[in-house]
């Protein structure tokens, strides 16, 4: 099945928060969209925290809630499947779309639980977003528990639906990339049915 490293955990804690903001002439920018899901996050789990580490269902249901207008689901989900899709039925697709993004967001709120304070050092975004730009990449560096400073650039796409996250790149490691080599093993192995399924339950 498709696993979460130790440092991608680590990282996905810090994915949404602690971004400058950067204007733009159609509408919010990434950094905007970012900060607000970030606090909004926060503020719930701050509010919630007794609760939400009691009801696993109620924390991965405000996680959703909360960042799901923000990820780009099918395109990061298109992209970790690579050659696989044109291969696979819609039905297949639309299951790997969705076990992926559960699966994530599921290992996402259980480290959310344990985000108490900023770990994130935004650098300075080089100027102004254009209008014709498609894709804006937003860097970071994240410190981890021991100290360690570990570049972290954060990959955002425009969509009908305003600016979205879907993909994040840590030391120059992408997830998406991660991922698809990973899953091309597990589905050589298993085939894509069993990997969607391991996915579901993860």
């Amino acid at each position: 099945m498709i696993r979460l490293t130790p440092v991608l955990a680590v990282v996905a804690l810090t994915m949404w928060s602690g971004f400058a903001a950067a204007a733009t002439a159609t509408g919010p920018s990434p950094h905007q969209i970012i900060q607000a899901t970030a606090d909004e996050l926060l503020e719930v789990v701050r509010a919630r925290r007794p609760e939400l580490e009691s009801n696993p269902k109620a924390l991965y249901s405000v996680v959703d809630e909360i960042l799901r207008p923000n990820f780009d689901v099918a395109y990061a989900g298109r992209l970790v499947m690579g050659r696989y899709w044109p291969r696979s039925t819609p039905e297949q697709r639309e299951r790997f779309v969705a076990a992926l993004y559960g699966s994530l967001v599921r290992r996402y709120a259980r480290g959310l639980l344990e985000f108490r304070e900023d770990t994130v050092n935004v650098l300075p975004h080089s100027g102004l977003i254009s209008l014709d730009e498609d894709f804006v990449t937003v860097k970071t560096e994240v410190k981890t528990t021991d100290g360690t400073q570990v570049p972290v650039n954060y990959r955002t796409r425009w969509t009908d639906g305003g600016w979205k996250v879907f993909d994040v790149i840590i030391e120059g490691l992408s997830y998406v990339t991660h991922y698809r080599n990973l899953m091309g093993e597990d589905v050589r192995q298993k085939g894509l049915d069993s990997v969607i399924e391991e996915l579901e339950q993860s």
